[in-house]
């Protein structure tokens, strides 16, 4: 039985990243053959302080400990046929553990952003001097496969190897079903899902959704999924911190979702996770048209593209005066995703890449 070492920075169930383009498919790899296990660095006491300013002295300490464990994994890579990194095995410069796993077994790399540009987040910008984006193309060099998450980040690998796959993130369509309730609403929630790290693109939305509010006044309100600290009094928005017991019920309330990015190179590295998670639950999407997002969404169709302020109006507007468009479009986002972005449609491609590493 071939097996398999995940390698990851987060905690199983943590990282949307590792969620949706490794985790989901274990349990079909094991149920193919492979033994896989699972290591990681933040545990969820580290979640607490590592992305927070200061704290200088229990991040060091956390580095001591990433070392450790991956200087544990790399005395057992022996005993893999497979190892897989996602992102990076350490969070800073050193490619020191890919190079030495890529010695003892196949090594296959998984990335979903532009990660060889420097995008440290706001609690961590006095580490930057940790990180070396570059190192992104010295560890897709040492690998055996790769896997990129979009044609723009795969034109990148393609420099550095020439075993590059395109696998798209994908959704659970069992799992990403909104949840209908007894209780009526009487308004349109517009809402964002994302993090503390990309809290920056849903700012780019503040003046619009203002122009929204007061257009619609109390017939809309807002709801941002992801940061507990951010508060817009203008908006009458406060945030409230992501929860993986109660994602669903909190993506459900949501009609209307949007992803609003900068048309910059980390942008296009992008692959659409926020808008697929809400047209996976039949949430009419409204997106800006950058990177994947342009293959993702046929506009007007199965959710809209919006480049400008005026069109961000204009197009939430229409989804805000028409149940029947928000549930026409909703219809046709979800089965894009069934077709082309769900594990069901995907799974089978991500057997045959680990059975042809292995021959």
């Amino acid at each position: 039985m071939p097996r398999v070492l995940f390698v990851g920075a987060h905690r199983p169930g943590r990282s949307p990243s590792q969620r949706f383009r490794f985790e989901q498919y274990i349990d079909f790899l094991r149920q193919n053959g492979f033994e896989c296990d699972e290591t990681w660095l933040v545990s969820q006491s580290d979640d607490t302080f590592l992305y927070n300013h200061g704290n200088y002295f229990k991040k060091f300490s956390f580095l001591l400990k990433s070392y450790r464990i991956r200087k544990n994994d790399l005395k057992n890579a022996a005993d893999y046929d497979i190892i897989f990194v996602q992102r990076e095995a350490m969070m800073f410069r050193s490619v020191r553990f890919e190079k030495a796993f890529s010695k003892y077994s196949k090594l296959v790399f998984d990335f979903d952003d532009a990660i060889w540009i420097m995008d440290v987040s706001e609690g961590n910008k006095h580490w930057k001097w940790l990180k070396n984006p570059l190192k992104t193309g010295q560890i897709i060099g040492f690998s055996d496969m790769v896997f990129a998450g979009n044609r723009y980040l795969a034109d990148y690998a393609l420099q550095f190897n020439k075993n590059v796959k395109i696998v798209p993130t994908t959704i659970d369509t069992d799992y990403h079903k909104k949840i209908t309730t007894v209780a009526v609403k009487n308004k349109i929630c517009i809402g964002w899902s994302g993090s503390t790290t990309t809290i920056k693109h849903f700012r780019m939305a503040e003046s619009f959704l203002k122009k929204i509010k007061e257009k619609f006044r109390d017939r809309v309100y807002f709801k941002l999924i992801g940061s507990e600290n951010y508060e817009n009094p203008s908006l009458e928005l406060k945030g409230i911190k992501w929860n993986l017991k109660s994602e669903i019920e909190d993506l459900s309330e949501i009609d209307i979702g949007i992803m609003p990015l900068p048309n910059d190179e980390w942008a296009k590295g992008k692959c659409g996770f926020k808008g697929l998670q809400y047209m996976a639950m039949e949430i009419p999407a409204v997106m800006s048209p950058v990177g994947v997002n342009t293959e993702i969404i046929s506009d007007g169709v199965n959710g809209f593209l919006a480049n400008d302020e005026d069109e961000w109006v204009a197009k939430l507007s229409m989804l805000i005066d028409s149940e029947t468009l928000r549930k026409t479009i909703g219809i046709e986002g979800r089965k894009t995703v069934i077709e082309r972005y769900s594990v069901e449609s995907q799974k089978h491609r991500y057997l045959e890449y680990f059975n042809e590493i292995l021959k």
